[in-house]
């Protein structure tokens, strides 16, 4: 008798319960950003930012993290790509805003999560929400101050509020 005739019924038990799925086993469902409902918050938070004379990048990510879209301004610093992408991955992360990551940092400074990667506590991006659930994120840097890139993300969000009906 070969090894394999030995072992044989245990194999056949074995491939037989790898095809076993659980009887409650189902498919998730799940809201994603289009690409389209993407690039008109990212066009619209760019826009609002420009009318106003700032220069400044924006992303957005969806519910991965992932990159949509990203806009580096006309006459926009260097740095503002990345930081629009870090704030906006933050937002998306920890499910508030960046401003409000912000504070918990001021407010604890040995908090470890603020040495992830691609994470940043500074303000300027808010996360997009059906409902409770964080379906992505937008950011923008380059504006004088947090507050002013935040409004911009904001203003991105607002355009699209409707579709965002849970």
């Amino acid at each position: 008798m070969s090894i394999f005739q030995c072992f044989k019924p245990f194999v056949a038990a074995g491939l037989a319960l790898a095809f076993v799925v659980p009887a409650n086993a189902e498919l998730l469902t799940e809201k994603s950003l289009s690409a389209d409902l993407a690039l008109t918050i990212a066009k619209t938070a760019y826009e609002v930012c420009a009318q106003q004379g700032y220069h400044v990048s924006v992303h957005v990510v969806g519910r991965e993290g992932q990159i949509l879209v990203a806009i580096r301004g006309d006459g926009s610093s260097p740095h503002t790509l990345e930081n629009s992408l870090r704030k906006a991955y933050t937002a998306r992360t920890f499910k508030s805003t960046s401003g409000e990551f912000a504070q918990r940092v001021k407010d604890n400074p040995t908090l470890g999560v603020v040495h992830l990667a691609n994470v940043i506590a500074l303000q300027g991006a808010i996360p997009i929400k059906i409902g409770d659930e964080v379906i992505g994120a937008v950011g923008v840097s380059g504006a004088p101050g947090g507050d002013k890139d935040e409004a911009c993300s904001q203003a991105g969000v607002d355009k699209i509020a409707a579709q965002l009906k849970s």
